[in-house]
């Protein structure tokens, strides 16, 4: 199996040095692929963020995420080969309070809490059969913790290994069918992020 994983987090924040009275604006891009032999899958995922900073250890503000994620299977039938593509598109929109620690001139360690509206619409492809899609929406909540390293000229690394994460989604079908998670995923992800103090 060959697997591509490129997790590119571009960060332009105000973290350890953060001035009071100041505009935070960032965002996060993730992109990942897989590829088993005719089987692909793929997901992109675009999150901008703008807050208020209150002072070096406060800041709370608006955040959006746009994701798109993509499954397709290729099975011979015969001598025919049949193709099912499955899709899903995300949008997220909330509010999020981070908190900021300094632990020195270097370092710093911080967590942003989140919560808000999120809605999704699933689309599945077979071929020579109908297309058939499903919507959702519903709320979600998360902690994610992290460590700033204060670089050069005000720029700096941001690291974070995961997190805790709640969604609930309702389908838009009659009946409407409800569905849960919770996710504790510390050291299954890694996110490596830019960032710069304006």
């Amino acid at each position: 199996m060959k697997k591509i994983m490129l997790m590119l987090a571009i960060a332009v924040t105000g973290m350890a040095n953060a001035q009071e009275g100041t505009i935070l604006v960032g965002g996060n891009v993730g992109i990942s692929s897989d590829k088993m032999g005719d089987n692909k899958y793929s997901t992109f995922e675009f999150s901008p963020t703008v807050g208020y900073q209150f002072n070096e250890n406060m800041t709370v503000g608006l955040q959006a995420s746009i994701a798109n994620s993509k499954d397709e299977t290729s099975t011979m039938v015969g001598t025919t080969t049949s193709v099912s593509e499955y899709t899903e598109n995300m949008f997220k929109i909330g509010a999020f309070y981070r908190y900021t620690q300094p632990l020195s001139d270097l370092f710093a360690v911080f967590a942003d809490v989140s919560a808000g509206y999120q809605t999704a619409k699933a689309e599945n492809t077979v071929t020579g059969m109908p297309a058939t899609s499903l919507k959702s929406n519903g709320f979600y909540a998360g902690i994610t913790p992290a460590l700033f390293i204060n670089m050069k000229n005000s720029f700096g690394l941001n690291f974070s290994i995961g997190g805790l994460q709640y969604n609930s989604m309702t389908t838009d079908t009659t009946p409407s069918v409800k569905s849960s998670s919770f996710d504790f995923n510390f050291g299954k992800t890694v996110n490596i992020g830019i960032s710069k103090n304006f």
